[in-house]
């Protein structure tokens, strides 16, 4: 079994959108999240989410950019900024229970960003990333949305289109 979740947080260029997949190590996510590390490419490297350099954030998190870096800015943002807020968004998910400490050295996470190339805000972008990253996370955990949740959610739009 997997966990799959989705967030969104924030407005504008600013805004994060995160995708995680939580799993067993041992299973189909720790062989996708090997996958993913091992075969970059071109604007895409997949690498792990840190709380400062030399300490991964556990579980271990595959950050894998959705969008490609556009320019030195994005890259800084998407490698700073967005990388910490998903860090931290993991760190509050095992402070509130939403991931088993007792189960975090048997699972793996991979965490898809859309870091918008046009951000500008660090700040404002690490916040959040790290309410997408829980949102997401808890979303995952209690299997939501419900199908019902999604047929009230129609017509589908999002905040790049709506009908």
């Amino acid at each position: 079994m997997y966990q799959v979740g989705e967030g969104f947080a924030g407005a504008g260029a600013d805004a994060a959108h995160v995708n995680t997949v939580l799993g067993l190590r041992e299973g189909p996510v720790g062989t996708a999240w090997a996958t993913a590390l091992a075969t970059p490419s071109a604007g895409h490297t997949p690498f792990l989410a840190v709380v400062r350099p030399n300490v991964p954030v556990q579980p271990p998190t595959l950050f894998v950019n959705k969008a490609a870096i556009a320019n030195d800015a994005h890259g800084r943002l998407t490698w700073g900024a967005a990388q910490a807020g998903v860090a931290a968004g993991v760190l509050a998910a095992l402070r509130a229970g939403v991931i088993s400490e007792t189960a975090v050295r048997e699972l793996v996470l991979i965490a898809a960003v859309w870091v918008d190339p046009g951000a500008s805000d660090a700040a404002t972008v690490f916040d959040n990333n790290e309410v997408a990253t829980l949102a997401a996370l808890a979303a995952g955990r209690d299997g939501r949305p419900t199908l019902a949740e999604t047929f009230e959610a129609l017509p589908p739009r999002n905040p790049y289109f709506s009908p």
